[in-house]
């Protein structure tokens, strides 16, 4: 008895050592890239819309000196008429707001911000800027495009994640049902990181330089977690986002779990997802069954196919459409961002990313992915082959275009 009592404890303790050690290895490669990371910050994970919106918009009516926001598309709906609404108030209050959407997530939105509203936001006196508009020759316009979502407010907190400005966020869409995502409340050091970001690309539209002391105050000890900011500026950091996810899958010792919407990874990222499965790494990936748009989500499911043939354990979500783009390794630490698992967000974007090394953060995204299992359904031979054979030549004609995705 005392033998077995000896081992166990053993094994938990080298469980226990090689999880901090892929921690510990992570935040090294960081360095060694050149990634700042930041302690004493206190992260707040909102998994709805309804929790998103509500929070930052609280934020926001205690706003006292400026308000930046950054984001792929405001969909013109009541959602982002409340969000301009509150902004003009503040400014009557002097507070300074600016904001920037890309021109092409505008386009390419079904409720887009038309010229007349842009002019009618910015006649409130909110510095609203359209980012790299699709001038002629428009295909010079539609790569790369702004796809983060960041907001910055008295330099104080910040939010990043996943969702755009949309009422689905908290309705869902006809057809799909609710629509799931992951957004960050960030307290800290890090938000200085994030509002760097924010500032360089209002610099490049509008030449105004915001790199003063006023937009960016000595941090506040606000917790105990420690973040990292992975930013992808095209021609500069091509390669960061990409080479984040497979520095965490190369260091994961034990365990990986895994939710992204547009799951075609480029080939290095799959290389990676491979050695983690060869090497006895439990993998777990959710997908959705529904999506917003078509093929990518066919093309995902082949790639998950492929995966769990190799030996990982594949969910297919049933809950409305999961939108999340998260990662956890070893129960340990995550990143959660705007960056897809396709090539347009890893070869293309301007995305961002966090890394977390937070143990209770990490145990709530674990609580979320377990519980988001009892709305999935595994992905086995049996569900492969209960697809038709159109439906299967689809997903298999689709992974042919990963690269375009």
């Amino acid at each position: 008895m005392y033998r077995i009592i000896v081992s166990l404890f053993i094994c938990c303790f080298i469980s226990l050592t090689t999880k901090a050690q892929s921690e510990q290895d992570e935040i090294k490669y960081l360095q060694e890239i050149g990634i700042n990371t930041t302690d004493s910050n206190n992260v707040y994970l909102l998994t709805s819309g309804h929790d998103k919106f509500e929070d930052m918009f609280n934020s926001i009516r205690n706003a006292k000196k400026f308000i930046h926001l950054e984001y792929f598309n405001f969909r013109n709906d009541s959602i982002a008429g409340l969000l301009f609404d509150l902004l003009a108030e503040k400014v009557r209050e002097g507070v300074e707001v600016r904001a920037m959407y890309d021109a092409f997530g505008n386009a390419s939105n079904n409720q887009p911000i038309k010229r007349h509203q842009h002019d009618s936001i910015c006649s409130a006196g909110i510095r609203l800027v359209k980012f790299d508009p699709l001038d002629f020759p428009w295909l010079t316009h539609i790569i790369p495009r702004d796809h983060r979502k960041i907001v910055v407010i008295d330099g104080r907190i910040a939010y990043t994640g996943g969702m755009n400005v949309a009422d689905y966020y908290v309705d869902g869409l006809e057809g799909i049902g609710a629509w799931r995502d992951l957004h960050l409340h960030i307290e800290g050091a890090a938000v200085n990181e994030l509002h760097k970001i924010f500032v360089r690309m209002w610099k490049d539209a509008t030449d105004e330089d915001l790199y003063k002391d006023e937009y960016f105050p000595t941090p506040l000890n606000a917790g105990s977690a420690r973040v990292a900011v992975v930013d992808r500026h095209p021609n500069e950091t091509n390669k960061s986002i990409r080479q984040l996810y497979v520095s965490m899958l190369d260091n994961a010792r034990h365990h990986i779990q895994l939710v992204n919407p547009y799951f075609v990874p480029t080939k290095k990222v799959r290389q990676a997802l491979r050695r983690c499965i060869d090497r006895g790494v439990k993998v777990e990936i959710m997908l959705s069954e529904k999506s917003d748009i078509p093929l990518t989500p066919d093309a995902s499911h082949y790639v998950g196919r492929l995966l769990q043939k190799r030996g990982a354990e594949v969910y297919m979500f049933r809950g409305g459409f999961h939108h999340t783009k998260m990662m956890i390794v070893d129960d340990k630490f995550c990143t959660i961002g705007s960056a897809n698992l396709d090539s347009r967000s890893l070869r293309c974007d301007y995305e961002v990313n966090t890394v977390i090394f937070d143990q209770p953060t990490t145990d709530q995204l674990i609580n979320m992915f377990e519980n988001d299992k009892k709305s999935s359904i595994m992905m086995d031979t049996a569900y492969w082959k209960n697809k038709t054979k159109w439906k299967r030549f689809v997903s298999w004609f689709g992974n042919c275009l990963t690269p375009f995705l």
